[in-house]
C-alpha cells in the first residue's frame, strides 16, 4: 500500500515548492517509486517539477460528463474514464504526476466522481509514495480520491493569517475523519526574529490542536530565483536553505 503525504495550507505559503522539494528528496532517497498529485486547482506543481501536462483529469472529466457519446462502444465508461485518466500521468525517470485540474463547463459530475475516486485510490497504490499538493479544503482527499493519508503537512508562513489557516485546517482534517490523522506543521519563509516568536507563542497552539512542528523552512532567495526563471525545483543546490533544511526533517515526514 502506498504511503500518502498530504501537503495543505493557504495560498501563498509555498505549499507546492514543498510539495515538489519533497517529491526531489523522495526520488534522491531512493526509497521506492514517486507518485506527485497536484490537486490544487491552480495546478502547477508538475511544472515545478520539470514535466509538461498534456490534459488535467478535471479536463476528461468535463468532456465525458458534456458528451457521453464519446466513450466508445464496446468500452464501459468506467473502463474508459481509467483509460484515460492513466494516460493522462505525465511521466520521468524518477517520478510521475498526475494533475487533478477542474471540471468546467455543464454537465453533470456526480456519476464519474464516484469512478474517480475508486480509480484515483486504485492508481495511488501502485506507487510506493504519493505526494499530494492540496488545495486547503482538502476536496480531493475528502471528496474525489481517498480518506486515507498516512502524514499530513500543514505549511504555514511567519504570520498570524498563515496560522489561523493552518489551524482551520488541523480543525478540518480532525473533522473529517481520515483514517490516520499524523498531522505535522513546518513554517515556511522564516526569518530568525519570527522563528523565536513562534517558538514561544504559536508552535505550542499548534501541538494543542493536534499537529507536531516539525520545524522550519528559512526564507530562501535561491527558490525564489528559480520561480522567477520558470526553472524545475531539481535545479535548486543541494546546499540551498530549503534543501538543507527539509532534508532535515525526511525521515520524520515520510517514516513508516
Amino acid at each position: 500500500m502506498g504511503y500518502i503525504i498530504a501537503v495543505a495550507g493557504k495560498g501563498g505559503t509555498g505549499k507546492t515548492t514543498i510539495a515538489a522539494l519533497t517529491v526531489r528528496l523522495l526520488t534522491e532517497s531512493r526509497l521506492g517509486s514517486v507518485l506527485a498529485v497536484d490537486a490544487d486547482p491552480n495546478s502547477n506543481l508538475a511544472e515545478l517539477l520539470g514535466l509538461k501536462v498534456k490534459e488535467t483529469v478535471g479536463d476528461i472529466l468535463s468532456e465525458i460528463a458534456s458528451d457521453p457519446s464519446k466513450v466508445p462502444q464496446g468500452m464501459s465508461k468506467d473502463r474508459f474514464i481509467e483509460y484515460r485518466v492513466q494516460t493522462s500521468v505525465a511521466e520521468s525517470d524518477k517520478f510521475d504526476v498526475l494533475t487533478m485540474g477542474r471540471p468546467e463547463g455543464p454537465g453533470c459530475y456526480c456519476y464519474v466522481n464516484n469512478v474517480l475516486r475508486n480509480i484515483v485510490s486504485k492508481l495511488v497504490n501502485e506507487y510506493d509514495y504519493i505526494v499530494i499538493d492540496n488545495e486547503a479544503g482538502l476536496e480531493h482527499l475528502s471528496r474525489r480520491t481517498s480518506r486515507r493519508a498516512d502524514r499530513f503537512l500543514i505549511i504555514s508562513d511567519p504570520t498570524a493569517v498563515g496560522l489561523r489557516a493552518a489551524e482551520r485546517i488541523i480543525s478540518l482534517i480532525k473533522e473529517l475523519k481520515f483514517e490516520k490523522q499524523n498531522i505535522s506543521l513546518i513554517i515556511n519563509r522564516a526569518a530568525k526574529s519570527s522563528q523565536r516568536k513562534l517558538k514561544r507563542e504559536d508552535i505550542k497552539k499548534m501541538e494543542e490542536a493536534g499537529a507536531s512542528c516539525l520545524g522550519s523552512i528559512p526564507q530562501d532567495d535561491e527558490v525564489l530565483g528559480l520561480s522567477i526563471k520558470g526553472r524545475a525545483i531539481f535545479k535548486l543546490k543541494d546546499s540551498s536553505a530549503s534543501m538543507r533544511a527539509l532534508a532535515k526533517m525526511g525521515e520524520n515526514i515520510w517514516q513508516r
